[in-house]
């Protein structure tokens, strides 16, 4: 980082725990990236799976991973850095870092955070935690719980802001790029589409893939190593790698492609009669079902999804539809697969709860702009 900033450099920090913190703030990045061009953005990550992504991303002037935090590494970045505007996604509560940035004085904010009674803030012994929150300059939150709960420990300088992924969602829908070859395999069949999958769910899917000819799958483990991608292979009996049929998928007697690289998924969506979205059937619970409802088509989930408020507020929309196993995935599939009226209004309101919750990102830079946080 000494070698690389220039001590010039008017800088603004934004800090992802992971790839997925990163996707919910980069709407706002790329904001302030057009909004104020003469700053420079120092994106962070503590996470290999984020680093290692974006390290690449051409909408940063610089990307590192977050030195481990403690008082001498604290110092010692901030003196490298001296940032303008410090700005944490999600969650990450770092004290070192936190406690210089008020020491400091750097606006610091914290956006699309969401908070629950069992966390440690909200404790008996949580004088720890509510010390790191007192450090932030504002913080925007996704949901009115959230602004009560901080509002019970005399944390005030709080807004109801949503949620800034559903704004990058809607944004990657309007880039899309068209995908010949996933075209060319789905044309004129109704398509499933199951992202981001763990064992267990193509455990759960593999029987209703195996067993319906006419209808095309396209599956998107979450993890695309040698072994899963080779487990896969062998639960799905008529599938073939997306890299082995790009030139002719048409010729191939298959009716699943299992998709081996990062970064169509938001894409492939697209193509969906109904999706799936995994995780639902492992502790860490559901993967991001927005990138599906997006599209305005039905989004099917496992059981663990209590975590994630965007999919239980989904299925109370009426366009997520939660199964506990393969008779129930089997019953959803079917049901959504007549196209009949029930279809058109599970898509309808899967839409239109994506629709209704844009504008995080515009009510996060109207307070930059209304509190000068940054000038033009």
């Amino acid at each position: 980082m000494r070698r690389t900033i220039s001590k010039n450099d008017a800088i603004v920090w934004m800090h992802c725990s992971s790839l997925g913190e990163f996707e919910q703030g980069r709407p706002a990045l790329e904001r302030l990236r057009t909004d104020y061009p003469a700053y420079k953005i120092l994106l962070t990550f503590f996470s290999p799976s984020g680093y290692e992504v974006r390290k690449n991303y051409s909408g940063a002037d610089y990307i590192f991973y977050l030195p481990m935090d403690s008082r001498k590494n604290a110092v010692l970045f901030f003196d490298i850095i001296n940032p303008r505007l410090i700005i944490y996604v999600k969650y990450e509560f770092w004290y070192y870092y936190l406690a210089e940035a008020k020491k400091r004085n750097i606006p610091l904010l914290l956006i699309s955070a969401i908070f629950r009674k069992t966390q440690p803030f909200f404790s008996g012994y949580g004088n720890f935690h509510r010390t790191m929150l007192s450090c932030f300059t504002h913080l925007f939150v996704q949901n009115a719980a959230s602004v009560s709960l901080l509002h019970s420990i005399k944390i005030t300088n709080v807004s109801l802001a949503g949620d800034t992924r559903f704004d990058r969602v809607v944004e990657i829908t309007e880039n899309v790029r068209p995908i010949s070859s996933i075209e060319a395999f789905c044309v004129d069949s109704d398509v499933i589409v199951a992202g981001s999958t763990w064992t267990e769910d193509d455990k759960e899917l593999a029987h209703y893939a195996n067993t319906r000819s006419k209808v095309k799958f396209i599956i998107a483990p979450h993890n695309i190593g040698k072994d899963r991608l080779d487990e896969c292979g062998k639960l799905y009996k008529h599938s073939a790698l997306f890299s082995s049929i790009k030139s002719t998928p048409a010729a191939r007697n298959i009716n699943t492609i299992i998709i081996d690289n990062i970064g169509m998924l938001s894409t492939l969506y697209k193509y969906a009669t109904v999706t799936y979205v995994g995780g639902g059937f492992g502790s860490d619970g559901v993967h991001n079902v927005l990138e599906a409802a997006v599209y305005g088509k039905p989004v099917v989930f496992g059981p663990e999804y209590k975590k994630f408020i965007e999919a239980a507020e989904l299925i109370e929309s009426g366009g997520g539809i939660s199964i506990k196993n393969a008779l129930e995935l089997e019953d959803a599939f079917d049901n959504l697969l007549l196209k009949d009226e029930n279809y058109i209004s599970t898509c309808t309101a899967s839409r239109h709860y994506v629709e209704n919750k844009q504008g995080a990102t515009e009510k996060i830079c109207q307070f930059i702009q209304a509190n000068r946080l940054l000038t033009n």
